[in-house]
This record gives C-alpha cells, sequence and structure tokens, in this order.
C-alpha cells in the first residue's frame, strides 16, 4: 500500500497538472456517478491527508480517493498513450486542454460537498504530512493503548497518518526495538523520539523517486525487503514474519541482533513467512 510520502508525491502531480484550470472532460466509471459531469469547472487545489487524496473542485465539491494497494493516478499529456493498465480498470477521468488525470483501479471513490470531507478523513491521527501535524498528540495516541504491539500502533492511521509497512519495520530499527514489542514497554527516551523521526523520515521521502532511509550509498533500506540478507550493521541475517491477524498480517522486517524486545521464532507456522524471501528479493 502506498504510504504518506508517495501519496504525497501523487497529491503534488495532480495538482500541477489540474489546479487552476478548467476542465474539459469528466467521466466517471462507477455506477454511482456514472451521470455526474464536472466538465466547465476550475479545479482549484489537491491535497493529501495521510493516504487519502482530496480534490476540490469549484462549486464546492471535493473528489475524496484512496489507492489502497492497487489503485494508481497517472497524469498524461495531450496526445499521450495511457499506459497505468486496461481500459477496464480506469475509475475517473478528468481532464483538461494540456494533461488528463486517469484513476486506475481505485477501491475508494467518492464525491463529497467540500463542507463534509471531515467525514472521509476526520478519523485519522495527525498528518506527519500535514499543517495539522501535532507530535504530542502523536505520542500520546500511541501510548493510549499501552499493550499494543508498536507495529500495529503505528500502522494504525487513527494514532498518526501516513505511515505504511515499510516506515514501520524501518522505524522499529531506527529506535532498535522490535514491531512487536507492546507500546507501553518503549524506553521513554526513544518513544520521545518517535514522533520526530517518523517525520523526518517521510519528510526526507516525499520528494525521491526512491524511498531511502539509511544514507549509505547502495542501499536504500536498513531491513525491510532484505531478508535472509545481512543486517547492515550487525551482519546478522535479518529476518521477516508476518504481524497482525488474518487478512490483515502483513510481512514485517526486523534484525534480532540490533533489535531488542518480542518476536516470533524462526520456523513458527503461523507467522514465519519464508515466501517472502523469493518475493521481496
Amino acid at each position: 500500500m502506498p504510504e504518506g510520502d508517495t501519496v504525497w508525491q501523487a497529491a503534488r502531480r495532480l495538482h500541477d497538472a489540474l489546479a487552476g484550470k478548467v476542465l474539459t472532460r469528466s467521466d466517471f466509471r462507477v455506477p454511482k456517478y456514472a451521470t455526474v459531469d464536472l466538465s466547465g469547472r476550475t479545479v482549484l487545489n489537491t491535497v493529501s491527508r495521510g493516504k487519502h487524496l482530496l480534490t476540490r473542485v469549484e462549486g464546492g465539491l471535493t473528489l475524496h480517493t484512496h489507492l489502497r494497494m492497487e489503485g494508481a493516478w497517472k497524469v498524461y499529456g495531450t496526445g499521450e498513450r495511457w499506459k497505468g493498465g486496461p481500459a477496464h480498470q480506469i475509475r475517473v477521468v478528468l481532464a483538461n486542454a494540456d494533461r488528463s488525470a486517469v484513476g486506475y483501479r481505485l477501491p475508494v471513490l467518492e464525491l463529497l460537498r467540500t463542507p463534509d470531507e471531515d467525514r472521509a478523513v476526520s478519523h485519522l491521527g495527525p498528518d506527519l504530512l500535514g499543517p495539522d501535524w501535532d507530535p504530542e498528540a502523536a505520542l500520546a495516541n500511541l501510548l493510549a493503548d499501552p499493550a499494543r504491539e508498536l507495529g500495529e500502533a503505528l500502522l494504525d492511521q487513527r494514532n498518526l497518518a501516513g505511515i505504511g509497512n515499510v516506515f514501520k519495520s524501518e522505524l522499529c530499527f531506527l529506535l532498535g526495538v522490535t514491531p512487536w514489542l507492546p507500546v507501553g514497554a518503549l524506553p521513554s527516551d526513544r518513544a520521545a523520539r518517535l514522533p520526530g523521526l517518523a517525520k523526518r523520515l517521510l519528510e526526507a521521502n516525499r520528494d525521491r523517486p526512491v524511498r531511502r532511509t539509511t544514507g549509505l550509498r547502495g542501499h536504500d533500506l536498513f531491513v525491510y525487503g532484505r531478508a535472509p540478507r545481512p543486517c547492515l550493521r550487525c551482519r546478522t541475517s535479518v529476518r521477516v514474519a508476518d504481524q497482525g491477524d488474518g487478512s490483515q498480517e502483513r510481512p514485517t522486517y526486523w534484525c534480532p541482533t540490533c533489535q531488542a524486545g518480542p518476536a516470533p521464532a524462526p520456523g513458527s507456522p503461523q507467522r514465519w513467512r519464508e515466501r517472502y524471501y523469493r518475493t521481496h528479493n
């Protein structure tokens, strides 16, 4: 799933292509909005809110979209071939005289009155890349359930908005704790560092085409996607296991030497997934 930095980039691409220009084409390819036509209206802006996208249009309307795992917004110039997927995967097209923004495989697409945007995003915690960022509130949200696993708490967008599976694993590595450590067991000095560190990581990557957390030449990430290769710090084999329950399980990476705290034992039939070695390397 795209994380806060890549959604921020998508918002910027849409804003640059559409904002301040009159729509010459509006094509909604979902039954609920099949008769909607925004042609003739000016796009005001596009902003990100955590992993959500809000495109505001003249007349008090907002197009709310969320990419989840498979969705994508692609921007094309006049006459440029659309390459985001087959035509049947297109959910919406917004175009002006110069650019076409094409939404592919969008699992969330709804047209709201702009004053009602909160209905879609009010549940979110402080946005790491947004004007509402509040590190104290974010930390208080995380600590409100001290028994919860840190990795799960970081992924909960109600605590703070923008962290996904990559940044979860990388943050836990940089803090020196496993993602399975209960939030309440996180040492106070590291808890105090967490919000600022998370913000710095996302801010550093919002303008990059390739996400990087290490600062090391030839190595973009410390642990995510690296199992079973050696840890960049201690050379222990990086491990991977599922974290979460049922359909919410996600591959989670950590170094058993550099990161303190509980973790699944190698060979655990429920959480250890060697298939991630094959698919992520």
